[in-house]
């Protein structure tokens, strides 16, 4: 078997992408996009056409052009969301806009809104995880929505912290950032790493054994990788999300991987309980330096193509006017 038939025996495989129509190919159980990937599929030729979609259907809606944009981008979101469904068994993760980082109701509107979108083109809410950020507030909005029986799913995820969180708050699933902490580390110590000794797969894999020592619910998925062995060391999470071209290294690789985690494992491991309420989220939170600084920068960078998309709507509708 090739590494990523292997890797489908313990562990279910994500497509990270917008790019629909690469993922048929890898056979994923479910997908996930970001305001980036779908920025990066609406300036693709074969994608442009769901965006001027979008924008034909709404462009004579009543009113002003901050609205109207919103409403066109909830549109590409959906349209994008339910064509990957037809190619993925599972689910899709459709993210709120990171400006909405800290802001708890408007976080809690956005997700509603597009659940409501969906379920009207009908798709269930079942098939659907909102992305939020990992931050006090994301994690605060996704705990009223998880009762509301709309999923979620915890993204730009970087410390322990902001997983125990998540579990207490009986999140759906969580995604830690393998490739980006390995980012940091490595520019931050001036060196390498590989194999177990990455951080980011050290991150990940302390989180995987903190929730099955102690039975949370909450589903591990590892993501953000910048090479293959990132994804093998990880071979046994709940769930691992990977880009097209990493899937592509994976079924050309017939190497043998093993499993690495291990629910039943953990269940035997020493490991302290730590209560993280707010006050303790936020200490532990200034105390790692890499978890700030990426949680933030991740939040600008998703910021910065949103607007990007808007951009692009906005020359869209100028066209068309």
């Amino acid at each position: 078997m090739n590494q990523l038939d292997q890797l489908k025996q313990w562990t279910t495989v994500v497509a990270d992408t917008g790019d629909f129509q690469s993922m048929a190919e890898f056979k994923p159980q479910d997908a996930t996009t970001n305001p980036s990937l779908i920025l990066k599929a609406s300036q693709d030729a074969k994608y442009l056409y769901l965006v001027q979609q979008a924008v034909d259907e709404l462009k004579g809606n009543g009113g002003g052009e901050n609205a109207l944009i919103e409403s066109i981008i909830d549109r590409v979101l959906i349209l994008f969301g339910n064509e990957i469904l037809k190619v993925v068994p599972g689910r899709v993760s459709t993210e709120t806009d990171a400006r909405l980082s800290f802001d708890t109701e408007g976080t809690i509107a956005k997700a509603r809104t597009l659940i409501d979108l969906y379920e009207k083109s009908g798709t269930d809410r079942s098939r659907i995880l909102i992305k939020i950020a990992s931050t006090w507030e994301g994690i605060k909005a996704a705990e009223v929505l998880q009762k509301e029986k709309i999923n979620c799913n915890l993204t730009l995820m970087f410390s322990l912290a902001q997983a125990i969180a998540c579990a207490e708050a009986d999140i759906k699933l969580v995604s830690p950032f393998v490739g980006r902490i390995y980012d940091w580390y490595k520019k931050n110590e001036g060196r390498d790493y590989a194999g177990a000794e990455d951080p980011g797969v050290q991150s990940v894999t302390e989180i995987y054994n903190y929730y099955k020592k102690f039975g949370y619910q909450t589903e591990v998925m590892g993501a953000s990788f910048r090479n293959k062995g990132q994804i093998t060391e990880l071979a046994g999470s709940d769930l691992l999300t990977i880009s097209p071209g990493l899937l592509d290294e994976l079924q050309g690789c017939e190497d043998p991987i093993e499993q690495k985690l291990d629910a039943s494992s953990a269940q035997s491991m020493d490991i302290a309980k730590i209560n993280c309420d707010e006050k303790c989220f936020r200490w532990m939170m200034n105390e790692d330096a890499m978890a700030t600084e990426k949680t933030a920068e991740g939040i600008r960078k998703f910021s910065v193509d949103i607007v990007k998309l808007e951009d692009l709507i906005k020359d869209m509708l100028k066209a068309s006017a």
